[in-house]
């Protein structure tokens, strides 16, 4: 629970039709499972202590009887189980017969949420039996104890009330306007779904969709637990497909026709933080609902779950090569849009035969197609001084004559070293002042190339850099219009590889792979025995780390804590735990003090939901101190 997962769990017990006790039994035996696992909601099927099955026999008083005393039994000996738990069955109230879920908790029967809406269609006839509970209030008396009965019932933890749950049931879900939409506009994080729904040809994937969707809309947790094996096949089957989803994610799903549970930890505080974010959210402010406080244990827990190593690519290859056709599409048409808008129909870009200036080249490319230009107008300049390695400057070559466009070499060296004894510099200094130098160099001769041409000079600079001030102030910083300000780092790369893997010019395509098999660099110390003197991840860190610290923390929000309690997970055998702290901390003094390069980015396409543009997406105060950050990881070491 402690940095707000909460372990959650959708299990399918094997029902007899009718046999409450067995039910009942063989549910205590999951309840125990699932506590060994330390999860903190346990969620089960529809009707699940009777058997979804019954039809007609819903009518008699015995198996009634059987069903409410079967969950008094279950709460009683549930009671040393550390959750909440939720279970289906037929209640009677006030002379009719409604279809609920149960809400147990250290032994007590919290409330009972009835189903709003009964399917009275096709093979589902509930109507014959059971009435809606919708918009009902009221308390059913068990002994000595008023239990709330009603739709709007929300369930918080004593101590962590982010940890909110509210139930629904099965059609519930299928409807135009589900309970779910007002039980998350309430303040319920999690919703849980008690389910019975039957299998038939492509119904599991609707589900999922369904699930996801829902969990997506609401920004929320959404467990759902459905009928398995024992339920009566007279008509039907039953499949158990059990799932848990997170904001629009399938965090775990269990094995159709196969009883069984799923476990897996929805992230409440992200889900907190992601609707108080987001303005077209409405407040918590229902007065209708009841708020009923349960009690679980704070503890460590134990994550099940996986984040991905490379938040901003897709794992799934089509997925991937969709996401890559449309950045490049994004980043093509914004620029496109911008030569037109400008009257422009020439472009420039430095090319250093590095990776971000390939993608750079590779979408000035798509967008010249696009405009109808010829590629001629695109001219390439490269520009070697003292850190240039002959592999980098073929490769700028190859690249500008694959592509079509015009390419001039400028040496800046004579440039720079006048520039050095202007200022009174010593060429054998390699500091700051050495290697901006010739930075701010390359960007003068780019930007007055551009106005003798009345030429838009295209930025080359990725969100990567911008995030760690990896950039020279007024230097690479700077350009006329910048496409890859919103692609990380292991994006450009993909990106890359993309375009190898679908262009049809060979040679074009092995540029674009010894471009991606050389060390990433800006160039500027002497090479090393003709070799890459400065490699920029040995003095920053790995990109593939700082670009997951960078997407948890902006996107996300997650605090320092968590971020590397997560990428230790994540990146368990690759780096070690002293690594990533070392490389956490470069990222937050970093972050912090860039950010006045940031505060004057030049204009660029935004293509993901993770963005630094001072003026739409990161609007942060260049003196902002990292302190309360920095302060949290050295508790760590």
């Amino acid at each position: 629970m402690k940095q707000g997962f909460i372990k959650t769990a959708a299990a399918t017990p094997r029902v007899i039709v009718a046999d409450c006790r067995a039910n009942g039994e063989e549910i205590l035996r999951m309840i125990r499972k699932m506590n060994k696992e330390h999860a903190k909601l346990m969620v089960f099927p529809e009707l699940c202590i009777t058997g979804y099955t019954c039809q007609d026999l819903f009518e008699q008083r015995r198996l009634l009887d059987s069903a409410w005393d079967t969950l008094l039994w279950i709460a009683k000996e549930s009671r040393e189980a550390d959750a909440l738990i939720f279970v289906g069955l037929p209640v009677r109230f006030g002379g009719k017969l409604y279809n609920a879920a149960a809400a147990v908790n250290k032994g007590k029967i919290l409330g009972i949420v009835p189903k709003t809406h009964l399917p009275n269609y096709g093979e589902f006839y509930e109507q014959r039996n059971f009435v809606s509970g919708g918009e009902i209030f009221s308390y059913i008396e068990s002994g000595s104890e008023k239990i709330p009965f009603g739709t709007d019932l929300i369930f918080y933890a004593e101590g962590m009330p982010e940890f909110s749950v509210a139930a629904e049931i099965c059609e519930d879900l299928w409807v135009p306007d589900p309970p779910s939409v007002s039980h998350a506009m309430a303040g319920a994080r999690i919703i849980v779904n008690l389910s019975a729904s039957n299998e038939m040809v492509g119904k599991e994937r609707y589900r999922k969709e369904l699930v996801t969707g829902q969990s997506a809309r609401l920004v929320c947790g959404y467990v759902y637990a459905n009928a398995g094996e024992g339920e009566s096949t007279q008509d039907l089957v039953f499949g158990g497909q059990n799932m848990i989803a997170e904001n629009g994610v399938l965090l775990a799903e269990g094995k159709r026709f196969e009883n069984d549970m799923v476990i897996s930890e929805i992230d409440v505080q992200r889900l907190t933080d992601e609707r108080r974010r987001l303005s077209t959210f409405p407040e918590e402010r229902r007065e209708s609902y009841m708020r009923i406080p349960f009690k679980v244990r704070e503890e460590e827990t134990v994550l099940t779950r996986s984040f991905p190593k490379y938040p901003f690519v897709p794992d799934d290859q089509m997925e991937r090569e969709l996401r890559c056709e449309e950045i490049l599409n994004i980043q093509a048409m914004g620029l496109k849009t911008r030569m037109e808008h400008i009257h422009c129909t020439r472009a420039m870009v430095g090319l250093s035969g590095g990776l971000d200036s390939t993608l750079a080249l590779l979408v000035i490319a798509r967008a010249f197609d696009r405009m109808g230009e010829k590629r001629e107008k695109i001219h390439c300049v490269t520009m070697p001084c003292f850190g240039t390695t002959d592999r980098t400057y073929q490769n700028a070559c190859k690249l500008s004559r694959c592509i079509g466009g015009e390419l001039s070499e400028i040496n800046i060296q004579e440039a720079v070293k006048l520039h050095f004894r202007d200022i009174g510099h010593s060429l054998e200094v390699h500091d700051v002042t050495y290697e901006n130098s010739q930075a701010r160099e390359r960007t003068q001769v780019l930007m007055d190339l551009a106005n003798q041409e009345n030429s838009i000079l295209v930025g080359t600079g990725d969100l990567s850099e911008l995030a760690l001030g990896w950039a020279t102030y007024n230097g690479d910083h700077m350009s006329m219009y910048g496409v890859n300000g919103s692609i990380p780092k292991t994006l450009v790369r993909h990106l890359v590889r993309y375009y190898a893997d679908t262009c049809k010019d060979e040679t074009l395509k092995a540029v674009l792979l010894d471009i991606l098999d050389t060390p990433v660099s800006p160039e500027l110390l002497p090479p090393k025995d003709g070799e890459i003197a400065q490699k920029t991840e040995d003095l920053v860190g790995p990109y593939e780390l700082h670009d997951f610290f960078l997407y948890y923390m902006l996107r996300a929000g997650f605090e320092p804590k968590k971020i590397y309690r997560i990428a230790c997970i994540t990146f368990s055998g690759m780096y070690d735990k002293e690594t990533i702290l070392k490389w956490l901390k470069t990222f937050y003094r970093r972050f912090f003090s860039q950010q006045f390069k940031r505060s004057c980015l030049p204009d660029g396409p935004k293509v993901g939901s993770v963005a630094v543009s001072p003026r739409g997406d990161l609007r942060m105060p260049s003196d902002a101190s990292a302190r309360v950050w920095l302060e949290q990881l050295l508790e760590i070491g």
